[in-house]
């Protein structure tokens, strides 16, 4: 079994250094195909939004089929694509196969948090989420990094290296993962339409998905602007931004793989409500802070309890349904890529019209308690363990 965890965090790694390993290939890409600076972030954003879309049809397709054959079509697919994006031969193919990146990937990283509670035994599906969210802040962490370095020999070696590699987990998915067929349907197989509406039925459910995207609305809006914000503040240049953003990623692979044991000791309700009041607390403090080191240890602290949370909320997103659970997987990561959308264009308008990072800290603490008050009304946090009633009771 623990193979299969570590599988699962090979594949959103590969996953995750393909979403962030455009970034610091731009100036390049940029100069080879003649583009101007606003269209050059259109390659990300195809990525995206392939990604976002497609995700939406993925999950609720999905949860019909046979998990570990999805899991391999879509990571071939992904394979394919990213490798033609090392050969793209001009702006607008190199679009084309970025956006079609983004709709393999849509089908891939869904069948990962579906399938944890499907091949994991429910004492350590907490831990492997954590582990398999260590994916993502590993390359989130070494994503700028490497794709630099391999981009030394040309900007088409990124591209051609993750591709070569995504068809390696493919036979690691073949060969390790277990056959995960889809539920016995009762009666007629509901529509892609009649499994949103079946899952979004409950109030829970809504208020439960609501809360996530605007969870995720507050984080991306710091975390798109924290390079600008370091930059016109220190004077920092790329490097030393990089530098800082290690801290982040530390922070977050970190808890990626410990903070399940945080959680566990501590209770899911008292860890996901202190987690929180600890975010509304420390992404104010950021703006006032003159030190570099402190708002390194800062960034750390906050991506440390981001790592703990983010896997907790996923499990909780993963309880509303025992049938539907790459639905709930693909609309939560619709939910994800649409509110860092919306975040980086709301976060620009606060940040050059309104006291720049303080204005977004504020924001993003508006959405965390916002975020926090629809996850109480919900009903899908855990009631208080034995410990936590004990805990509280020795308080008063």
């Amino acid at each position: 079994m623990n193979r299969v965890i570590v599988l699962f965090f090979c594949i959103m790694f590969i996953i995750g250094t393909d979403t962030f390993i455009a970034s610091p290939l731009l100036p390049t890409l940029r100069e080879d195909f003649g583009v101007s600076v606003e269209r050059s972030g259109w390659i990300v954003s195809a990525y995206a939004l392939g990604y976002a879309l497609f995700a939406l049809v993925a999950g609720p397709l999905s949860d019909g089929w046979n998990r570990k054959k999805v899991m391999i079509a879509g990571m071939a697919g992904f394979g394919v694509f990213t490798l033609l994006c090392g050969v793209a031969a001009d702006f607008w193919t190199m679009l084309l196969f970025r956006f079609l990146a983004g709709v393999s990937g849509a089908f891939v990283s869904p069948q990962v948090w579906a399938a944890i509670p499907q091949v994991v035994p429910s004492g350590k599906v907490l831990k492997a989420m954590g582990i398999a969210t260590a994916g993502l802040a590993v390359a989130q962490m070494l994503g700028v990094p490497i794709g630099s370095y391999l981009a030394a020999y040309g900007w088409h070696t990124p591209f051609i290296a993750i591709g070569g590699a995504s068809f390696m987990i493919v036979m690691l998915i073949a060969l390790m993962l277990p056959s995960i067929p889809a539920p016995p349907a009762e009666g007629e197989a509901p529509s892609i339409v009649g499994r949103y509406r079946a899952l979004l039925h409950e109030s829970r459910a809504k208020k439960a998905f609501l809360a996530y995207f605007v969870f995720q609305l507050g984080n991306f809006a710091t975390f798109s602007f924290i390079g600008t914000w370091l930059s016109d503040k220190f004077g920092l240049g790329v490097a030393e931004i990089g530098t800082v953003l290690l801290f982040l990623g530390l922070g977050n692979t970190l808890s990626s793989f410990f903070g399940s044991g945080v959680v566990q000791r501590m209770g899911g309700r008292s860890s996901f409500i202190l987690g929180m009041v600890a975010l509304v607390l420390l992404f104010p403090s950021l703006s006032f802070m003159e030190s570099l080191t402190y708002i390194k240890l800062a960034y750390f602290l906050i991506y440390f309890i981001m790592g703990m949370l983010f896997p907790l909320i996923m499990s909780l997103l993963q309880g509303l349904s025992s049938t539907a659970r790459g639905t709930i997987s693909s609309l939560a990561n619709s939910s994800m890529y649409f509110g860092a959308t919306i975040a980086s264009s709301v976060a620009g308008v606060l940040y050059t019209n309104f006291s720049g990072f303080v204005s977004v800290s504020l924001f993003t603490v508006l959405c965390f308690i916002v975020s926090l008050l629809l996850f109480l009304r919900s009903g899908v946090l855990p009631a208080r363990s034995r410990s936590e009633s004990r805990s509280a009771a020795a308080v008063k």
